[in-house]
């Protein structure tokens, strides 16, 4: 692995260098909890949450709401997307009280409880598959999806063929995000211990912004230099397995706190190779 200044190894995670590639918005918790551990985190953030290019379509669906049976969310992102426009558009919270809602997993979830709307539904797994095998029967109901404009597509079609009349609208855009310099430095010399993704977005644009550097081949190299991938969950690694990159370690509980357990494992088998 990369050279390390000399430190005491008084922390699980002291004196590696982890690259954060979350939205710089939604890096703190990750960013703090690595330093608590040791880290050196370094914010490369790969990804941008901006605007749709219109809100037309996310202000007709709230506008016609209690037409709606469900409202799924797939992300805090969406979560404050939409809640955002529902304030900008007058309608009392109370409208909503009649509709289910579904949270993927407990950020996303906690985002919705936030508004005083407690989830009817959160899938075991924090994936869009097991949304659609736990929702139930939604035969004929209605359901909106706010959001991002590169979701998959996997739980819209998934919803359709259990019988689900499906309104997917564009709450957000993902677009490549910016503070390259440091982190592009630092992979340059082999001082990386480890690349951390959230999503595939993060993959994505993250391997994009390799490729405009000219920096692909020495980020991901083979050998003792190259930093370890650690992946959020299975979707995320399949897409960095999809880009031809090694993936090291994968949580098993798709969250942040799971991200850290699965960094604390990698280190500590790391950790026992250097002994």
């Amino acid at each position: 692995m990369p050279e390390r200044a000399a430190v005491p190894a008084t922390l699980p995670l002291q004196g590696r260098r982890i690259v954060v590639t979350r939205a710089q918005a939604q890096a703190g918790a990750l960013v703090a909890q690595l330093r608590a551990l040791g880290a050196e985190p370094l914010e490369c953030p790969a990804i941008q949450i901006v605007p749709p290019d219109s809100y037309a379509p996310l202000d007709a669906a709230i506008a016609d709401i209690t037409a709606y049976d469900w409202i799924v969310f797939t992300s805090v992102n969406g979560v404050t997307a939409f809640f955002d426009r529902v304030a900008l558009s007058g309608i009392p919270l109370t409208a909503l009280a009649a509709l289910r809602l579904a949270a993927i997993g407990p950020a996303t979830a906690q985002a919705v409880r936030a508004h005083g709307l407690p989830p009817a539904f959160m899938p075991r797994a924090y994936v869009a598959e097991a949304i659609i095998a736990g929702i139930g029967d939604v035969t004929g109901q209605r359901m909106l999806l706010p959001r991002a404009d590169i979701a998959r597509a996997a739980l819209g079609v998934g919803l359709r063929a259990k019988g689900a009349q499906v309104d997917e609208v564009t709450a957000y855009r993902t677009v490549a995000g910016a503070g390259w310099d440091p982190v592009a430095a630092r992979l340059r010399a082999g001082t990386v211990d480890a690349l951390t993704f959230t999503s595939s977005s993060t993959v994505r644009y993250f391997g994009q912004s390799l490729d405009a550097l000219g920096l692909r081949a020495a980020a991901l190299q083979q050998g003792p230099q190259r930093p370890a991938v650690v992946c959020i969950g299975p979707i995320t690694a399949q897409t960095a397995h999809d880009l031809g990159w090694p993936v090291d370690a994968v949580a098993v509980d798709y969250t942040t706190a799971g991200l850290i357990t699965a960094l604390l494992r990698w280190a500590a088998t790391l950790d026992h190779k250097e002994l």
